[in-house]
């Protein structure tokens, strides 16, 4: 598997080529997006494959729901680019490689520093949905099986968010922070979700 800062830099590259280069950019990314994610998915096996397919369909169907239905943010063009729902499970296996990698301590850390800047957005009103979203970051690492995975996802999301609102590729409701301080939670969530299905196969493939 390539190094996880390949899929990283296949994200940040995407999302400029996507704002930067119309009307053809966004053509590009959902090519080379879908291809990297479907070569990734078939030279795995069982659980790994599933999990990744796994992600695509829940990451596209929390996209319709946030984006289309509940209008929490919104695309540039209007509806959820293709490259988005493979995108999400290029950002599970950077998150992956982090949450195995030596960076345990600072993955221990990421809820202390994150709460001082949580507390500011709540006291002052800069973030209305930072101390629910928080809640359920905290929440899942709590009581999920991959303490580790939801911290780094985490963080990595909000580098992403940061990223993708400054070039323009997404905007957030104007009630909402741009992006949300916290909107690691929504990650934390899809990828608790992906573990459950994932560890539910095996089980199942176990007992056969």
């Amino acid at each position: 598997m390539p190094a996880p800062w390949v899929f990283a830099a296949v994200i940040a590259a995407g999302l400029a080529v996507d704002q930067q280069f119309q009307p053809w950019g966004q053509a590009t990314v959902n090519a080379a997006v879908w291809s990297l994610f479907l070569g990734l998915a078939f030279a795995r096996r069982g659980a790994e494959r599933l999990a990744l397919f796994a992600c695509l369909a829940y990451a596209w169907a929390g996209e319709l729901v946030l984006s289309d239905v509940l209008r929490l943010y919104a695309y540039r063009e209007g509806s959820v680019p293709l490259f988005v729902p493979p995108g999400h499970a290029l950002l599970l296996l950077v998150g992956t490689c982090v949450a195995a990698s030596s960076w345990q301590a600072a993955l221990r850390a990421v809820p202390w520093i994150a709460a001082p800047l949580i507390a500011w957005a709540a006291w002052t009103g800069a973030d209305v949905s930072a101390p629910w979203l928080f809640a359920l970051y905290l929440f899942c690492v709590r009581f999920g099986p991959s303490p580790a995975l939801y911290s780094a996802m985490f963080a990595l999301s909000l580098a992403m968010e940061l990223y993708g609102v400054w070039l323009g590729n997404w905007a957030w409701a104007p009630y909402l922070h741009n992006p949300p301080l916290a909107a690691g939670a929504f990650y934390c969530v899809l990828d608790w979700m992906v573990i459950a299905t994932r560890d539910a196969w095996t089980r199942n493939a176990a007992r056969a």
